[in-house]
């Protein structure tokens, strides 16, 4: 047996520990070569946020080293190609968009949407917001781009908003659009369709993920987004604090009603705990102890971590400089939820994808 197929074979043993199925199945084994004494291919992941990539990497190194020794160097590419979780032709050029909601106001659900897109973008995925709070816009002032004006697309026939990109992130906002001091009194019909320009009426780019930042509660925006695109997950925000984790269970219920049904990602704990900096082992729980982990096992939802109190959240929000660009310890707490996320994701589209091709 020539060494390709037996390089073939082992990498036929490696299964991705999420789809439970070999990685040559799979068709993520890309491009690969055997030189002399070198071996080398991509390994084309579902998400680049992938939190299993190394151990994919050493259960590919350590199946081929069984099956042909250790005289070969080989050199492993880990890549991605997010897939398409969905088929409407005129989004194809945004992959998956999910849904951050809070059933309660003032739980950090923009904090968290901006953290999280941060932490999406830094492992190489390209990512959009749609500030969909119309009367409460936060993400301008997150992103410090209150007094951006976004321009107009005259190539094609319809003229299209281009989105304002910070931080390598593509965002629109009707804080863009309105003065800063201007309040928004509009009824809800107005506020729906300011939601459907914003998806359809963007030129929104290559997306791999484009997150929408909902109001608070269950209202006519979070209709209007179910109904006008595929929404592929929602993720929950909560505080642990019982009037929180009540809206939130509202929140839950809501995706899950039959005429919605949106797949839950998971659930985001904001506001976990405490640690003074005089104190880094202490923790203080001042809203409660585990009451979204507790909430998300009740739920049957994954529970995708918890972020602590701290200054420089608020205060990098204020300034418009997401804490996850500036400090290690929120940018791993950031970055461990976007895996996680994108895990559950990744999971829930190729589950769909097989029931669709059976049926």
């Amino acid at each position: 047996m020539d060494i390709e197929k037996k390089v073939i074979q082992a990498l036929n043993t490696v299964d991705d520990p999420d789809l439970k199925q070999s990685l040559v199945e799979l068709g993520m084994i890309k491009d690969l070569k055997i030189n002399q004494q070198h071996i080398y291919f991509e390994v084309e992941l579902t998400t680049p946020a992938c939190p299993l990539k190394e151990k994919i990497k050493n259960d590919c190194i350590q199946a081929i080293e069984k099956a042909v020794g250790q005289d070969y160097e080989i050199a492993i590419k880990m890549g991605a190609r997010v897939v398409q979780g969905h088929q409407q032709s005129k989004l194809s050029h945004i992959k998956n968009i999910i849904a951050i909601a809070s059933g309660k106001g003032g739980v950090g659900k923009s904090t968290v949407t901006a953290n999280l897109a941060i932490a999406l973008a830094q492992t190489g995925a390209k990512v959009g917001i749609i500030d969909a709070d119309i009367f409460g816009p936060s993400i301008p002032i997150m992103f410090n781009c209150e007094f951006e004006r976004p321009s107009m697309d005259e190539s094609s026939d319809k003229g299209k908003i281009i989105p304002i990109t910070q931080y390598g992130i593509q965002l629109i906002s009707i804080g863009f659009l309105t003065p800063p001091d201007q309040a928004v009194i509009w009824r809800g019909p107005m506020a729906s369709s300011a939601l459907r320009q914003f998806i359809n009426d963007v030129a929104w780019g290559e997306l791999d993920y484009l997150l929408v930042d909902l109001p608070p509660g269950t209202s006519d925006i979070h209709l209007t987004l179910v109904q006008a695109v595929p929404v592929a997950g929602a993720v929950i925000v909560t505080t642990p604090q019982k009037v929180a984790l009540a809206d939130a269970q509202k929140g839950i219920a809501m995706f899950r009603q039959a005429q919605i049904n949106i797949p839950l990602l998971g659930l985001v704990e904001n506001m976990s705990y405490f640690t003074p900096p005089e104190l880094p082992e202490k923790k203080y729980y001042i809203f409660g102890q585990n009451g979204g982990k507790q909430l998300a096992s009740n739920s049957e939802i994954p529970f995708l971590g918890e972020i602590p109190i701290q200054e420089i959240i608020r205060d990098s929000g204020d300034k418009g400089y997401p804490a996850t660009l500036k400090n290690p310890e929120i940018a791993s707490a950031f970055k461990g939820i976007a895996e996680k996320m994108a895990q559950e994701l990744a999971i829930k589209t190729a589950k769909k994808t097989e029931h669709e091709t059976i049926n």
